[in-house]
């Protein structure tokens, strides 16, 4: 049995256990973990071809591209439409009607394949609208400088082509941490830094001039003469001079620097695999041979070839099928001279990038 003086005793200790001053409790740490990010996740968020903080489009992956086709070509023609009373005049007088279901078939299957090309080879919209204007700047050019097309009409003709392929890409896919925000690019010092762009622009825009120089003092003008049955004049080929072919080419040089120099370098270096020639096969010291290049090298090669096909055969067919008078060799050797330019331009990008 319990008594008040025990009772009392008991709750006096309480309270000075209560009262008490209490010991600190020193906590170390020693190591901060972060979240686990896979190797796969982290080089996908560094890629050229990466969104920038946007999600991709939420429609089903087989109906992105149909539906990127039949926007593109029902925009390009309303565009052309709305602008029929403002070129017509200009472009109808030497344009050639597509006569066959044959021809008609080439050029829309062509248009098809280059939107494919961009789709599935991960080009963003800038990506595209660049390859657009490299592919579609020379058949425009040749109509300024031979026929003597007005340049309003030829502008408003490639803000069409620029646009009709621009917004559908735009919509479906975001841009690339290269275009949307270099800062925060891999190699954001290069990508970012305005002098080198406009000395890569510079570099791009003196081989296309110096190219189409070239060609206008050497096999040119003869299939100018020969194979343009109705070109009006080749004095241009003539006066043709380095500086006063700038204004175009440095167009064209800024695209190509945004095509090529500017998703290569905003490629991540990774390690490469050492290669072992004593173990190594036959077709594994082939493949190096060939294709043992640095990721930002691979991605130069890939898109100075695709710029070269694309661009010699569409300014081959807009010149073949689409001006009257045009015969094959006249349209070949009116695209070789960009095929050159592209190829010659994708090499000095990769060079300097490789400095």
């Amino acid at each position: 049995m319990r008594t008040r003086k025990q009772t009392r005793a008991e709750e006096e200790n309480a309270a000075e256990a209560t009262n008490a001053p209490t010991t600190p409790t020193a906590v170390s740490i020693t190591k901060i973990e972060g979240p686990t990010v896979s190797p796969s996740k982290r080089d996908d968020d560094h890629t050229p071809s990466s969104g920038c903080n946007k999600p991709r489009s939420k429609l089903p992956t087989p109906v992105q591209f149909p539906l990127v086709a039949v926007l593109s070509l029902s925009l390009s023609a309303l565009g052309y439409s709305l602008a029929w009373p403002y070129t017509k005049g200009a472009l109808a007088a030497h344009s050639r009607v597509l006569s066959t279901r044959t021809e008609l078939g080439i050029v829309t299957g062509w248009r098809l394949f280059e939107l494919a090309l961009g789709w599935f080879g991960n080009y963003d919209g800038y990506d595209i609208t660049a390859l657009n204007l490299l592919s579609h700047g020379p058949p425009l050019y040749l109509l300024f400088a031979f026929y003597e097309i007005p340049p309003a009409a030829l502008l408003l003709t490639i803000t069409i082509e620029t646009l009709a392929t621009y917004i559908p890409f735009r919509l479906l896919r975001p841009l690339s941490t290269a275009h949307a925000d270099p800062s925060t690019a891999p190699n954001a010092d290069i990508v970012a830094d305005r002098p080198i762009a406009l000395l890569t622009t510079l570099l791009a825009g003196a081989i296309y001039s110096v190219t189409l120089f070239f060609a206008y003092a050497t096999y040119l003008p003869r299939y100018l003469v020969v194979y343009f049955a109705n070109l009006p004049s080749i004095v241009p080929a003539h006066e043709a001079t380095y500086v006063n072919l700038l204004p175009v080419t440095l167009v064209l040089g800024f695209a190509a620097r945004s095509f090529i120099f500017t998703p290569a370098e905003a490629t991540e270096r990774r390690p490469e695999a050492e290669f072992d020639p004593m173990s190594a096969t036959l077709r594994e010291t082939v493949r190096w041979n060939f294709w043992g290049w640095t990721a930002p090298t691979k991605v130069v090669i890939r898109r100075t070839a695709l710029l070269a096909l694309v661009t010699g055969v569409n300014t081959f067919l807009q010149a073949r099928l689409t001006l009257e008078g045009v015969e094959t060799p006249g349209a070949a050797a009116w695209s070789s001279v960009w095929v050159i330019a592209a190829a010659v331009t994708g090499l000095g990008l990769g060079t300097v990038g490789n400095v």
